[in-house]
């Protein structure tokens, strides 16, 4: 497990000390900072961002609590109150603290407090990593999709990978594919094909139409008017007003 890293904030310098000695015999948890009064806590935590903080109740500047409502409970890290009196332990807890120590620190107790705050951190990062893991596959299934193209048939349901298209047409409220040497249609709009299909390899040509621009062979200027050759022979327009953004693109491909 990676180290806890934690934040020990207490006026009393014996106070910070004891902490010290207690954290001696566990190894995970790093002290990154001290800090002696509400105010440098603040500062100390959004400098550090840890993950623990031991925080004494009654601080010069801000207490305890100013430290919490300022930082914000989304932002605070795991946090262990420790005070000289029990009298904020209700408080402590509604406040969302981790657990809650009175002095003098008793080291069976004290193991106690960092064992939850370890329960709490692997639970938390099992979250994180579950989340990553999600988004990971997420990210893998949007790039399937920029890679396949599911086309509806009579017989069935055809699979087409985005190597082996040509280019695509808008046919009404359908897109006409042309790939393996046929014609597909799909109802789908020119627009979400776009969207779907890698931007780095299909380029919009025309209002009318998407081309593969790895099946172009010839970039044809005849009479003003400008078309890419694919290398089944087929010419597909290219519209003036995105003319310099299909030359781009193919000049990117020859670099």
């Amino acid at each position: 497990m990676d180290k806890i890293r934690a934040i020990v904030a207490d006026d009393e310098p014996l106070a910070r000390r004891g902490i010290r000695q207690l954290l001696g015999p566990h190894p995970d948890i790093l002290i990154v900072a001290e800090a002696r009064n509400g105010r440098e806590t603040v500062l100390k935590l959004r400098e550090f961002k840890p993950d623990l903080l031991f925080l004494d109740v009654q601080m010069p500047d801000l207490d305890g609590f100013d430290v919490l409502s300022e930082i914000g409970a989304k932002q605070m890290p795991a946090v262990i109150f420790v005070t000289a009196h029990d009298d904020f332990a209700v408080r402590a807890f509604a406040a969302h603290a981790l657990d809650y120590l009175v002095k003098p620190l008793e080291v069976a107790r004290f193991g106690e407090a960092i064992e939850r705050v370890r329960a709490q951190l692997r639970s938390a990062r099992a979250v994180d990593l579950s989340r990553k893991l999600s988004a990971l596959l997420a990210t893998r299934e949007q790039e399937q999709a920029k890679r396949r193209i599911l086309v509806p048939t009579s017989s069935g349901d055809l699979l087409l990978d985005a190597d082996e298209i040509d280019w695509i047409e808008a046919d009404d409220y359908y897109a006409a594919i042309y790939a393996r040497e046929g014609r597909h249609l799909i109802r789908e709009s020119l627009a979400s094909l776009e969207q779907r299909l890698d931007g780095n390899r299909f380029v919009r040509v025309h209002r009318c139409a998407i081309v593969n621009v790895d099946r172009v062979c010839e970039l044809r200027n005849k009479s003003g008017e400008t078309s890419l050759i694919l290398r089944n022979g087929v010419g597909v327009p290219v519209s003036r007003r995105r003319r310099a953004r299909v030359i781009g693109q193919l000049r990117h491909l020859q670099n």
